[in-house]
């Protein structure tokens, strides 16, 4: 019998661009390595399981789509008598899908009950050849992290050039302003060779090329080392801040003599560097003896693959979902999965997803192409699931998040919580961040006239300072590099969590002049803890400005495993004898906006220019200088982040407006949020889209403004919002994960975390190391504890 539906018009290839799930079903992580395969959707390309769970077949029902293609992939096993080679340099091995996998295909039609439809009937020839020919979902998301598009800019297609000259090669080989032989760069526009910044792996710099840009405006240079005969090189644009190509490099080049043909590449190009320093930040997997960790299995251990450059995400996703109320909200294993027509870009199916992914234990097994003997030491890890979907509704539309780049993790906390937050939580389920929620109240108090005025704002998360006080160098221990040589290594005075949360709730003066009593002598300020939450996420910042760059400096923060109380840093509130504020006088020091000196004094002092600082403060209400850092460092790469505003123009007096523009508000509107919250957020920013945007993320609980003609909208005054959080005392709290980091800045190196679990067959919880998809029980978490980067707290 000839399956009927092989002719169908809804059949057609997949386009370039058009996704094919064919790894793994779009709503659990079975895959094409199953025993059973996963079926492919001929007319939408979606991946349905084909086992217990039976996702094809519910997909084949809700779609009407009869026809598939059933992938199946088997695991070519290797024999080794002896450990591998170890890697000793960087290299990328062509080894194809076929050199490690056997895989069988068979096209299934179930409106006709065939189970092996002729592949050479209808249009199914070239079908099932697009299909398995076209770049599957996942696989997209990989070649991004490996490919870094470089593009030409006007400054590049636009050179100017002095008049040639040929300079002599013995000019090209140091630094024109010191004996530097190495990281030269040369500039384009005259010819100045000069050294670049310092690089990973110990390669100098005294930034002599930079500084000649400066000095001159001149906005390309290549780095000699970098040059091929192909003619590619590092080019990079002090203009742009960015690295570019030069379509006319050859061209340039001879305008100063150099035959590019004649040129041996001698130096790593800085993608090279930045994969082989990615590389190098690899959190041990062996014990201080040398033993192997154990690897772990079952459910609460599942790994997660490493998309390239995502271990921030799956450091995060591990922390998350150890948290009780994240596991009830997501892992349902008893309830269906929505009602979704595109399962691949719902944001509740794919949490789901992950949730049963790593909680279930469906998943965590060994997996190993190397049948070991007695001689060979491996032992199997994972494979680890691969959370692309996820990663990509969670970037979509996200500047940073959107990238195969390496992010903050603590940013992507935030923005997670928020996606989770703003998503639909039907009863009885419950949004799970308002564990995370809590109310700071802020007392400020005249110095004068001693009246106070109190403010409460709802937060998820603190981030703390951490005092980086330098160890004195004659106290320091020598180190040694990869080869031996000595090299000099700071090392910082270690400081408790105590310490850090002292300083976060230290009382400081501010510069206000007090509307009740005119005095300009100023108002303290302290920030306490109203309410606490049942989930504290701690930020620890061990940032300091080095060269304009945030640097992330190893401070050792102590934090011990025992229930740490936090009774002495809950707010008192309104005392007794206590005069308050009136509510019409105005703390400020004039009508006109001013910066808060204070604050931007500490902001100048970290060593940014004036101009960014009062931007910063300006954004985010002029008085926290923690919150306009954090936007500063958010917004280093604005291309009018220098750019002088007079804050006073038009308005005056920094008035918001009473009439907002409607096309801002649908604007708003079309991001999702209702036009109260629309409103409220641009009269609270002057009118500003991209104040408005932010305003908005930071205050997710706001009901918005109504406008004079829309009384019958507004909730009654009545119906007052509970406080998130609870205010009892004792107040508790144990540490239950951290999120780590190695390297120097937030956008390099590599995260993981560690999570207190209960393991099997032991009646003490311990902590167990999730480092992408290697799962295992953690060694000298003492140490890890000391330099983590996100503190995930319980309250007991």
């Amino acid at each position: 019998m000839a399956c009927i539906h092989v002719n169908a018009a809804e059949l057609r290839a997949p386009g370039p661009s058009q996704s094919v799930y064919r790894e793994d079903c779009t709503q659990c992580f079975d895959s094409i390595d199953d025993p059973t395969g996963l079926d492919v959707c001929l007319y939408c390309f979606n991946g349905g399981c084909t086992a217990d769970r039976g996702h094809s077949l519910l997909h084949v029902s809700a779609s009407s789509h009869p026809l598939v293609l059933n992938i199946k992939r088997t695991r070519k096993h290797v024999s080794r008598e002896e450990p591998p080679a170890k890697m000793t340099k960087l290299s990328i091995a062509a080894e194809t899908e076929t050199d490690r996998y056997d895989t069988t295909t068979r096209v299934k039609c179930y409106e006709c009950g065939i189970d092996d439809v002729d592949k050479n009937s209808g249009k199914l020839p070239g079908l099932v050849d697009a299909v398995l020919k076209a770049n599957t979902f996942a696989r997209q998301e990989e070649v991004k992290a490996w490919e870094q598009e470089m593009t030409a800019c006007e400054h590049t297609l636009c050179l100017e050039q002095q008049e040639a000259r040929q300079i002599e090669s013995g000019a090209l080989g140091h630094c024109s302003e010191c004996e530097l032989n190495e990281n030269l760069w040369l500039c384009l526009s005259c010819g100045n060779l000069g050294c670049g910044r310092q690089q990973f792996g110990g390669i100098g710099g005294n930034s002599h090329g930079v500084g000649h840009t400066k000095s001159t405006g001149h906005p390309v240079a290549v780095k000699l080392g970098s040059l091929t005969a192909e003619g590619t090189a590092d080019i990079y644009c002090y203009a742009c801040d960015e690295e570019r190509v030069d379509p006319e490099l050859p061209d340039h080049l001879a305008h100063w003599g150099i035959n590019i043909k004649d040129r041996v590449k001698t130096e790593k190009s800085l993608t090279e560097m930045q994969v082989e320093q990615n590389l190098r930040w690899e959190f041990a997997m062996t014990t201080e003896d040398g033993k192997e960790l154990r690897p772990l299995f079952g459910p609460d251990f599942t790994g997660l693959k490493n998309l390239g450059n995502s271990c921030y995400l799956n450091s995060t996703l591990q922390a998350l979902f150890a948290i009780p109320e994240f596991r009830d909200r997501y892992y349902l294993p008893d309830q269906g999965l929505p009602d979704a027509p595109l399962p691949a870009e719902d944001l509740e199916t794919q949490l789901r997803k992950i949730a049963d992914g790593l909680i279930s234990g469906r998943y965590s097994k060994p997996d190993s192409d190397v049948i070991a003997t007695e001689d060979t030491p491996e032992v199997p890890h994972q494979r680890g699931l691969a959370p692309a979907m996820l990663k990509h509704l969670i970037g979509r539309g996200h500047e940073e998040f959107s990238t195969m780049r390496q992010q903050d993790a603590f940013e992507l906390l935030l923005h997670l919580l928020k996606l989770v937050s703003r998503s639909q939580h039907v009863a009885p389920l419950k949004d799970p961040v308002n564990a995370f929620r809590f109310v700071m109240e802020q007392r400020l108090q005249c110095i004068s006239c001693k009246r106070v005025r109190y403010r409460s704002d709802e937060q998820e998360n603190i981030s703390i300072p951490v005092p980086i006080r330098r160890v004195p160098k004659d106290a320091q221990m020598d180190t040694t590099d990869s080869e031996g040589k000595e090299k000099e290594k700071e090392e910082f005075e270690p400081v408790t969590l105590k310490e850090c949360l002292d300083i976060f709730t230290a009382e400081e003066v501010v510069e206000l002049t007090c509307g009740a009593c005119g005095s300009k002598d100023g108002f303290t300020k302290r920030s306490l803890f109203k309410t606490f939450p049942s989930v504290l996420a701690v930020n620890a910042r061990r940032f300091e400005i080095v060269n304009w760059v945030p640097t992330k400096q190893d401070v050792p923060v102590i934090v011990g495993d025992k229930a740490i109380p936090f009774d002495g840093y809950k707010s008192r509130g309104l005392q007794g004898g206590e005069e308050v504020l009136p509510d019409d006088a105005d703390t400020s020091a004039s009508s006109k906006w001013t910066p808060n000196e204070a604050a931007l004094s500490m902001l100048e002092a970290m060593g940014f220019p004036r101009v960014r600082c009062e931007k910063a403060l300006h954004a985010t209400g002029n008085e926290d200088p923690e919150a306009a850092s954090n936007w500063l460092f958010a917004h280093m790469e604005d291309p009018d982040i220098d750019d002088p505003v007079d804050f006073n123009a038009g308005s005056g007096a920094g008035s918001k407006p009473n009439v907002v523009d409607p096309d801002q508000i649908e604007m708003l509107c079309g991001m999702g949020f209702s036009t109260p919250q629309a409103r409220q957020a641009l009269k609270e920013t002057g009118g500003d889209m991209e104040r408005a945007v932010e305003w908005l993320f930071s205050h997710p609980e706001a009901t918005g403004d109504f406008g004079g003609d829309a009384s019958a909208e507004t909730p009654a005054e009545s119906q007052v919002k509970p406080e998130p959080g609870s205010d009892k005392l004792p107040a508790n709290f144990e540490l239950q994960s951290i999120v780590c980091h190695k390297g120097s800045s937030i956008h390099a190196g590599h995260y993981v975390a560690f999570v207190r679990k209960q393991l099997p067959d032991a009646q003490d919880t311990a902590w167990v190391l999730f480092n992408d998809e290697k799962v295992a029980k953690a060694a000298d978490i003492d140490e890890m504890k000391k330099f983590a980067y996100v503190y995930f707290f319980r309250r007991l």
